[in-house]
C-alpha cells in the first residue's frame, strides 16, 4: 500500500504564491500608481488594471521556479523595493 508523501516544498510554494504574490501585486500597483502621471485617482485606477495579469503570472512563476528559496526571496525583495517606491511620498510626509 502506498502512503502519501507530504511535501513542504509544495505547501511553501502555495503560501508564497497566495500571500507573497498578493503582497507583490499590491506593491506593484502602488509603485505604478506613484509613477504614472496625472490625477492620483486616475493613476490608481489605471495602475490596478495590470494587477489582474500580474497576480496570475506571479502564481505561475512560484510553481515554475526551480527553488523555493528563490521564490520567497525574489517575491519579498521585489515587494520591498516596490513598496519603497510606492509609499516613499507618504514616508517623507510622515517625517
Amino acid at each position: 500500500m502506498k502512503t502519501q508523501v507530504f511535501s513542504w516544498s509544495a505547501l511553501s510554494r502555495i503560501i508564497a504564491a497566495i500571500f507573497a504574490g498578493y503582497l507583490f501585486t499590491y506593491a506593484f500597483t502602488a509603485a505604478l500608481a506613484q509613477l504614472l502621471p496625472g490625477e492620483p485617482r486616475a493613476a490608481m485606477t489605471i495602475a490596478t488594471w495590470p494587477a489582474f495579469v500580474v497576480y496570475p503570472l506571479v502564481i505561475l512563476w512560484a510553481f515554475a521556479c526551480a527553488r523555493v528559496r528563490l521564490v520567497w526571496s525574489g517575491l519579498l525583495v521585489a515587494s520591498a523595493a516596490l513598496l519603497l517606491i510606492g509609499f516613499w511620498p507618504q514616508l517623507m510626509r510622515a517625517w
